[in-house]
């Protein structure tokens, strides 16, 4: 098991052309201004500054990255929508973003951060019907579970579980989970069991891509 109370903070960059070295696994989380996103990795790590957080939504203005094991990293991408921010820099924070979901090869997994009370706004949509066509795997963390009860909770979940039958094979990449950032006994046992699975199945995928390299032969055909 991954120890996520050890992640640390790696850098923060304007855009894709300063991260570093674009190998192992990244898991990345997008979600609108004021989803709760840095809290939601706060709560993960149990560490209350490792993400900046603020009354003012809109503070991540950098792709910030952490790392939780060699070649192992969370990524905390500029938030979107809601921010009352300049349109130009709104803008800027759309390219960057944009850039890194295209084109960043070690991205294996996407966490979409959503207020349980106000879900599945149009660009979260678009990033889970774009996530979905790249096959790739995603979570939708449904924040501030604390301020329903129990019941309307649930029916929340649902709700949302319903509404993706809109996207095609949403049932092969994208799972959706409760969440509290202030009550951690509400999807954090969960939230980290999934991530550790996703960081898994990567490692499973490098070690067998390894083995069937190593399987060729110096003339570049392959051994039986």
């Amino acid at each position: 098991m991954y120890n996520f109370r050890g992640v640390k903070f790696l850098m923060s960059a304007p855009d894709k052309s300063f991260l570093p070295e674009d190998t192992g696994c990244e898991i990345a989380f997008v979600g609108r201004s004021n989803a709760g996103k840095s809290s939601a990795l706060n709560a993960l790590t149990e560490q209350k500054q490792l993400a900046r957080t603020s009354k003012t939504p809109g503070r991540t203005q950098m792709i910030n990255l952490f790392e939780l094991a060699p070649g192992k990293r969370l990524v905390d991408l500029p938030g979107y929508g809601y921010a009352k921010v300049p349109v130009a820099m709104k803008r800027q924070w759309q390219k960057a973003m944009n850039d890194y979901l295209a084109t960043r090869c070690s991205l294996k997994g996407l966490v979409v951060v959503m207020d349980i009370r106000n879900p599945l706004k149009e660009l979260d949509r678009q990033i889970v019907d774009w996530a979905i066509s790249c096959q790739l795997p995603v979570l939708l963390l449904l924040t501030k579970a604390d301020k329903l009860n129990q019941s309307p909770r649930m029916k929340a979940v649902k709700d949302v579980e319903f509404a993706l039958q809109e996207f095609e094979d949403h049932e092969l990449y994208v799972k959706v989970m409760p969440f509290s950032s202030v009550n951690l006994s509400i999807g954090l046992k969960n939230f980290r069991l999934l991530l550790q699975e996703w960081f898994e199945r990567n490692e499973d995928a490098a070690s067998e891509a390894e083995t069937a390299g190593g399987s060729e032969t110096s003339d570049g055909s392959t051994e039986a």
